[in-house]
């Protein structure tokens, strides 16, 4: 018997474990969310995926004005991954307003959206536009962004810089902000201190890390402004060893993700710390993934006598 709980009287049954969690305030039925830009506004996987079982949503990076995002080739497959160079295309504030918020509203789950800028300013823009809007539960900032006011560095490089801008959503929402952190650190944790001192409520682990690919034959990248985005299985373990260096470091909820393609992924990420898990490259390979593994994560903690789903994170033993 497990010292996490197999109640009195007989083996725990899937359909008896509890998957709640909360992510600081933040109440949802299961830890899986879909990752920003894997599944766009909602609609676009809602024929291969029913929406209502998942913990959460995490909407396409929004900004105040459409962005087109870069020119094509700007996805390229990798061994156990993929690059992306999309340059977060986008509707902008008001067409998200009047037209995917409307769909965001009947699917009856934790909706946070993704929120871009390149200045300090743009982000608490967005931020204001969406402090009203009842279906939005959380924000999500990613900070990848390059700040053109400080000569092109990414906020997310940048301490002072991602503790300003975390501030100033903060401040504009009203609304609990996960920051996503990028792992083109040095030191990730600091980056999530920072983030947290200036009023982050969660802190998504982690962003893509910068790859390239190559066609030899042409001599020329695989992505038409040459490096990008590397997700998928090849960055789990980078990701994992993150995530517990954040959760060690840091005391709000930690939101995992990198590679996650299964349960065991996704309850890894969890004992690494994670409160909750985003999956993104999967949803390309297998729109049904995010299902597959809220049913698998039940199915393990059964077995394994685990009653509560939140009661095994953060339990890694590790020096």
């Amino acid at each position: 018997m497990s010292e996490l709980g197999t109640p009195p009287g007989g083996a725990l049954r899937p359909e008896d474990v509890d998957l709640s969690v909360d992510l600081g305030g933040v109440a949802m039925k299961n830890p899986v969310l879909l990752a920003s830009g894997t599944a766009g506004y909602g609609p676009e996987l809602s024929s291969s995926l029913d929406m209502g079982v998942l913990g959460g949503f995490v909407t396409k990076g929004i900004a105040v004005q459409p962005w087109e995002g870069n020119a094509p080739p700007r996805l390229a497959e990798t061994t156990a991954g993929m690059l992306n160079a999309i340059g977060l295309q986008n509707v902008g504030l008001e067409a998200f307003l009047s037209e995917k918020v409307p769909y965001l509203e009947q699917m009856g789950v934790v909706v946070a959206v993704n929120v871009i800028g390149k200045t300090v300013d743009e982000y608490h823009e967005v931020a204001r536009g969406l402090r009203n809007v009842p279906c939005i539960d959380a924000l999500e900032l990613n900070i990848s962004c390059p700040n053109i006011k400080e000569g092109g560095i990414a906020f997310g490089t940048d301490c002072l810089a991602a503790a300003e801008v975390t501030a100033a959503t903060v401040e504009g929402a009203k609304k609990p902000v996960w920051v996503k952190l990028s792992p083109n650190v040095s030191n990730i944790a600091a980056m999530g201190r920072a983030c947290e001192d200036a009023g982050a409520a969660g802190l998504s682990v982690i962003n893509t890390l910068l790859g390239m690919a190559i066609d030899l034959e042409q001599r020329r990248p695989r992505l038409s402004i040459g490096a990008g985005g590397l997700s998928g299985p090849a960055i789990k373990p980078v990701a994992l060893r993150m995530v517990w260096e954040v959760h060690r470091e840091c005391s709000i909820p930690v939101l995992g993700m990198g590679g996650i393609w299964n349960a065991r992924d996704a309850l890894e990420f969890l004992v690494c710390g994670a409160s909750a898990i985003q999956i993104g490259t999967a949803n390309f390979v297998n729109p049904n993934t995010a299902a597959e593994v809220i049913e698998g994560m039940s199915e393990w903690c059964a077995k394994h006598g685990v009653s509560r789903v939140s009661d095994l994170v953060g339990t890694l033993e590790a020096p």
